[in-house]
Parts: structure tokens; C-alpha cells; sequence
């Protein structure tokens, strides 16, 4: 039974912040994190229907956020350059439609070809994690997957902030090499 409602116009006052900060710790660029957000905001309206109220309202918008982010490093590592490519799910021209923003996946609604995907990422994701030095590894682990603040990285490696971020620059930068040549 769904417990959560949606209200898009409390949005910005709810979640632009928090969506801005998650983004702009994976993007590093200001003007990028603000266009995915707003994306995602745009998805999250032309996608209002698919909202089961299984999940909260804002891990609703984190999953398309993820989605978003992952779109950009697809499209600024592709080989094809910086094109964008739309997928259409309807073979008649009539239905046409963007399939990310009418299909974003409801977490708790998992069918058998996302779990596979989800798991042969997951494999490729360590794979390319075990081809790291140790310490771009681990600030990797805690600041990406397991997302600490970067002031409780720094505490526990005993490492400066400039110097996490230029680690976790390089970890990055050799995982999105890694990954384009092992999944996408």
C-alpha cells in the first residue's frame, strides 16, 4: 500500500539543495550540477505517473538523479562524442517518447533484467575498483560508494581536503576508463 504522496511544487524547497550538493560532489562542475538537477526535476514531472509511493518522495528523485548522472558520463565518454541519443520504446511514431524520463525505475520494483544488469554492473564496478592503487581505492570506496563526508575521509586517512579531491579525481578518471572498456 503506498505510504508516500508526490508534490512537485515543493520541490526546489525541499530538494534542490540536496540534490545540488549530491551532484556537484560527482560532477565538479557547478553550471553541470545545476542543469542535471533541473533535469531531474523535468523527469520527475513527465514521469509523475510512474510514482508508486513505495519509496519516499526525495529517494524517488535521488534514483532519477543517478540516472542523470550517469547520462552525462555516458554522453561525455562516449566514442560517438558529445551526441545525444534518444531511445524510443513505442515502434509506431505516433507514441514517441524519451525512454529515461517515462521509464525511470521504481527501486522496489525490480524485474529479473534489472537484477542481472544491476549485478553484472555491480562485478564490473569491483573489478575496476580492485585495478586501483590502494589509496585512490579506498578514498574511491568511502567518498563514492559508501559516501562519507569528505571531512570524515580526510579524518581517517589523515590526508588534506585538496588532496582527497585530487585522489578521488585520478580513482574517477581511471574507473570511467575502466567501465567504458568493461559495461558500457
Amino acid at each position: 500500500m503506498p505510504t508516500h504522496k508526490i508534490n512537485p511544487n515543493q520541490w526546489i524547497n525541499l530538494y534542490s539543495d540536496y540534490l545540488f550538493n549530491y551532484t556537484i560532489s560527482r560532477v565538479n562542475d557547478r553550471d553541470m550540477a545545476k542543469d542535471i538537477v533541473s533535469d531531474t526535476f523535468l523527469a520527475g514531472l513527465k514521469s509523475m505517473k510512474n510514482f508508486k509511493g513505495e519509496a519516499s518522495e526525495r529517494t524517488w528523485l535521488i534514483s532519477i538523479l543517478k540516472r542523470k548522472i550517469i547520462d552525462h558520463y555516458r554522453k561525455t565518454n562516449s566514442k560517438k562524442g558529445k551526441a545525444e541519443v534518444r531511445m524510443s520504446y513505442y515502434s509506431d511514431s505516433e507514441n514517441e517518447g524519451d525512454w529515461l524520463e517515462e521509464r525511470v525505475a521504481d527501486p522496489f520494483n525490480k524485474n529479473a533484467e534489472d537484477t542481472i544488469e544491476n549485478k553484472e554492473l555491480a562485478l564490473a564496478i569491483q573489478s575496476c575498483l580492485s585495478k586501483l592503487p590502494e589509496k585512490q581505492a579506498t578514498v574511491f570506496e568511502m567518498k563514492t560508494i559508501l559516501e562519507y563526508e569528505t571531512e570524515t575521509i580526510c579524518n581517517e586517512l589523515n590526508i588534506t581536503a585538496s588532496n582527497l579531491w585530487v585522489i578521488i579525481h585520478r580513482a574517477r578518471t581511471a574507473m570511467a576508463s575502466c567501465l567504458e572498456k568493461n559495461w558500457f
